[in-house]
């Protein structure tokens, strides 16, 4: 079995292409979704906070346990969790997947947009 894992929006209008996204470029059968509401802002703005401390806690155990292949990180238009403009969220987007690769050393991790027409773009990559 292989897994990837995505930190993700809850919002439902982002999994399904998400999950077909990352299925693909990680080669994997099962995406470990890690969900919280706008969890780019989150761990940009607070990067040690409780929730951001969770979502390390979820994505080490989809790391060590399930020996997830790549980490995603997910921002979308239209984010209630995180209600800035599409163009400061992808900043946000790639700062955050520069703390992640910080954190997960010799792991993938890319940053995702999904757009108005809710597909999955790969735009930052480490």
């Amino acid at each position: 079995m292989s897994f990837a894992t995505a930190i993700n929006c809850l919002d439902g209008r982002v999994q399904l292409p998400v999950n077909g996204f990352l299925q693909d470029r990680f080669g994997a059968a099962y995406i470990d979704a890690v969900t919280e509401a706008g969890p780019v802002g989150i761990l940009a703005r607070e990067p040690d906070s409780e929730v951001a401390r969770s979502i390390y806690r979820r994505v080490e155990i989809s790391l060590n346990v399930h020996h997830s292949t790549g980490r995603a990180i997910v921002a979308h238009s239209d984010c209630a969790g995180n209600p800035i403009a599409d163009k400061a969220q992808r900043a946000e987007l790639a700062a955050v997947v520069n703390l992640l690769k910080g954190r997960y050393p010799g792991t993938a991790v890319i940053g995702l947009w999904v757009g108005e027409d809710w597909s999955a773009a790969e735009i930052v990559n480490s």
